[in-house]
């Protein structure tokens, strides 16, 4: 992953507000869209077709913007080390390695270091949270049960 992003000034946020809502007037559609992009102060105006999917992480990243909140586009395929791919679990990093080793995560070595792919670390966290929510979701139940307030 490349260094920590930097977050955006307080202009850029303003200007990424603006776009933002903008776009989000547009009809709601699962289609490419053009868009006509043209520089300030100069005559050239640039026509595209933006993919649906492109479309969609560009309003991500202008209301990551638009919050103050730095961005940085990693594709799922990206091997991350073991200390990466903890931070975004948010866990320690020995408790990763464990992860792996009990094959709760797939990686790989290069040579003595282990690589994870981000597409991996991303998957065990989205089961790892849903496991969390149906736990959640079961304590809630049981409180009910027992008439404890919830």
């Amino acid at each position: 992953m490349p260094a920590t992003p930097i977050p955006p000034s307080k202009t850029t946020a303003v200007q990424a507000d603006a776009a933002l809502k903008a776009l989000r007037r547009l009809p709601r559609r699962r289609t490419p869209r053009n868009f006509r992009v043209s520089v300030p102060k100069q005559a050239k105006v640039v026509e595209v077709t933006v993919p649906a999917e492109a479309f969609d992480i560009f309003l991500e990243v202008l209301g990551q913007l638009a919050s103050g909140n730095a961005v940085n586009l990693v594709p799922a395929s990206a091997e991350l080390t073991t200390q990466q791919a903890a931070d975004i679990l948010n866990v320690s990093r020995p408790y990763l390695i464990r992860l792996l080793e009990n094959g709760e995560i797939t990686f790989s070595k290069v040579g003595s270091h282990r690589r994870v792919k981000l597409a991996d670390v991303l998957g065990y966290k989205e089961r790892r949270d849903a496991d969390q929510k149906d736990a959640l979701r079961e304590l809630t139940r049981e409180a009910q049960k027992l008439k404890l307030g919830y």
